[in-house]
């Protein structure tokens, strides 16, 4: 880089982070597509000049998979400020835990730039003064070359000869006073002066840089650690309500910033852990059904299963005499092997989740997890369970007869975050009543067996409370039971029920499983081995 003779470089940068015109056309981008941003480079710019540089910077270090600070001494000096914040925000501990979030994401960097916003105002302010001086000193460094512009014309102007300058119409110009002369030679005129004042420009904000730099650097450890912990809480958030990666990258700047705000703040916004460990459990015990397994030894029986040959059978391979005989026997079907009962996966129709939304549900266990929050979560796990199978589902939110919403997820289609935050925040209040739910799901199942030939379908009402339901309903729910071959399990969530105790829930159900503790995702593992 060629110099002036001040030693002042010709092309000094405003932009702390080295990046190519690909990541600033990114920056651009995202900028414009970002109100958040504008917003707070509107607010930053309007107190300080070197904000929107300040902000790019910060993206850019971000979303860089490896960014590269730039030399102090390449910089504009009105923008050691940022240097300084930069540097301190690349140097601070917390800074790669949040570059592991953003890194290639600009969604992501731009939330890490607005979540240190309140920090970077902080440190404008606190380095106000370091910045004045800035600003004053490279005034000074251009008054310094002005002098010297000045004097190397006036050593030309001599240089011409006695005759001095012509006019422009060939005259000699007019000898009028010299209001130069009269006023004498200025600091502005006078080169050397001007040297003198420049240094000292420069000594004095870098002596404001040096004593500001202690607070910047605190203020952005401190500012990229929450920074981190705002960009892992968004990214938990999406993969606790099943939003992938892949989804997120299609997904337009402001709807995933629309998203993201609504699952921040929406009525289970809260309980984002709970979901996402729910939704871990179901696919662990997915991963861990096996179709067909064997259960409880009971006996031995006939039959052509090698996997459950009992060890003499085996036995009569080692001798050849014999090794005949197991063949027709096994071609017969005839071989002794070991007889066992369990549960058996045989769903193949739609899963449907029955979730009570009775006032009683806003209750908070002793965890401080509300019966709606498991009851939901464990639907949402149920959803992902269809999902995987090739399954319809449909969520039928419940309380009082007259209050019903129901939520259908083809097989076939996409499931869509929008929909699934529609019937995961769904609350009706009332009362409870366990046949309109259960009619709907019944019908829905009727429908589907009538329309696709698919029966064998499962139905999980999820509910804290216990209603009577009338003899003749109760005939008409078995024949339909009967006919479809659909299983009903029942979930007991915020209240022990005994098994044998005569309720209704019990009667009704083919399987019914109590939960007590609300913290605690396992209860309902069993769920996701037989659905």
């Amino acid at each position: 880089m060629i110099g002036t003779p001040g030693g002042r470089p010709d092309e000094l940068s405003s932009a702390a982070v080295v990046a190519d015109r690909f990541d600033r056309i990114t920056w651009r981008d995202t900028y414009e597509q970002s109100a958040g941003l504008r917003e707070l480079a509107g607010d930053l710019g309007a107190r300080h000049d070197g904000a929107a540089d300040l902000l790019t910077d910060v993206f850019l270090a971000a979303y860089q998979v490896r960014p590269k600070l730039r030399a102090a001494a390449a910089m504009d000096p009105t923008r050691l400020v940022n240097h300084e914040i930069v540097a301190g925000l690349l140097e601070s501990p917390g800074f790669a835990e949040l570059h592991r979030e953003t890194a290639g994401d600009p969604y992501a960097a731009a939330m890490a730039v607005l979540a240190q916003g309140a920090a970077l105002r902080g440190m404008l302010e606190g380095s106000r003064e370091a910045q004045e001086r800035a600003e004053q000193a490279d005034e000074a460094e251009r008054a310094r070359q002005d002098a010297e512009e000045a004097a190397d014309a006036s050593a030309d102007n001599e240089a011409a000869g006695p005759d001095g300058p012509q006019a422009s119409d060939g005259s000699e110009a007019s000898d009028g006073p010299d209001e130069g002369a009269e006023s004498g030679a200025g600091p502005e005129r006078d080169p050397g002066a001007a040297r003198r004042a420049a240094e000292a420009a420069r000594d004095a904000a870098a002596q404001a840089l040096a004593a500001a730099s202690p607070g910047v650097r605190a203020a952005a450890r401190a500012a990229s650690a929450r920074a981190a912990a705002a960009v892992r809480e968004e990214a938990a958030l999406m993969r606790a309500w099943g939003v992938g990666a892949g989804e997120l990258e299609r997904m337009p700047f402001e709807r995933r910033a629309r998203l993201a705000e609504r699952l921040r703040t929406g009525r289970l916004a809260q309980w984002a852990e709970l979901i996402g460990r729910f939704r871990q459990m179901a696919a662990g015990e997915r991963a861990r059904k096996v179709e067909n397994t064997a259960g409880e030894l009971i006996g031995v029986t006939l039959g052509d299963d090698l996997s459950r040959v009992i060890p003499s059978e085996l036995a009569n391979l080692g001798l050849p005499g014999l090794r005949a005989v197991f063949a027709a026997r096994y071609a017969a079907g005839e071989l002794m092997l070991y007889d066992s009962q369990g549960e058996q996966t045989t769903g193949r129709g739609a899963i449907i989740a029955c979730v009570d939304t009775s006032h009683s549900m806003y209750v908070a266990g002793p965890g401080g997890v509300t019966r709606e929050a498991w009851s939901k979560a464990c639907a949402l796990a149920l959803l992902d369970q269809a999902r995987r199978a090739g399954r319809d589902f449909v969520g039928i939110l419940f309380s009082s007869a007259d209050r019903l919403r129901v939520f259908r997820f083809p097989a076939g289609e996409p499931a869509g975050i929008d929909r699934t935050l529609d019937f995961a925040e769904s609350f009706l209040g009332g009362g409870t009543s366990y046949q309109a739910p259960l009619t709907r799901a019944g019908a829905l199942l009727e429908e589907e067996f009538n329309d696709a030939a698919r029966s064998r379908g499962d139905i999980v009402l999820i509910t804290d409370d216990e209603c009577g339901v009338t003899e003749e309903w109760t005939r008409g729910w078995n024949e339909a039971k009967q006919r479809l071959g659909f299983r009903l399990f029942g979930v007991a969530v915020g209240a022990p029920r005994a098994a044998g105790s005569g309720s209704v829930l019990e009667a009704l159900c083919d399987n019914l499983r109590s939960i007590e503790d609300l913290t605690e995702v396992q209860g309902a593992a069993d769920l996701f081995r037989v659905i």
